[in-house]
């Protein structure tokens, strides 16, 4: 009995970690940036469709920084690749970096 629970707990703790780590993966976003509002915390992106999000057609919407700090690495017309999350107060840009 002891080596099944054993076995059933390890099962339980791969499934856990292999669906955790396919949760927290977000997918990446290419954009341009439009405006940045430092004060406020927000980028301004045109992009295309960001499936990981719901959005199945490209548009250009206003995102709320998870890091102020990221404002400063990119500048408006910069071609842009990004991550982003839904949460209670809307869409959040987690990272950001400048497309190659």
């Amino acid at each position: 009995m002891n080596g099944i629970t054993r076995t059933a707990g390890a099962v339980i703790l791969a499934l856990a970690l292999t669906f955790g780590a396919a949760f927290a993966q977000a997918a990446v976003i290419n954009g341009e940036v439009k405006k940045i509002d430092e004060s406020a915390g927000k980028i301004t992106l045109k992009h295309g469709p960001a499936k990981s999000l719901g959005m199945e057609e490209p548009m250009t919407m206003v995102y709320r920084v998870k890091d102020p700090a990221l404002l400063k690495q990119v500048k408006v017309g910069d071609k842009v690749r990004f991550e982003a999350q839904e949460g209670d107060g809307g869409y959040t840009v987690t990272a950001i970096q400048k497309a190659k």
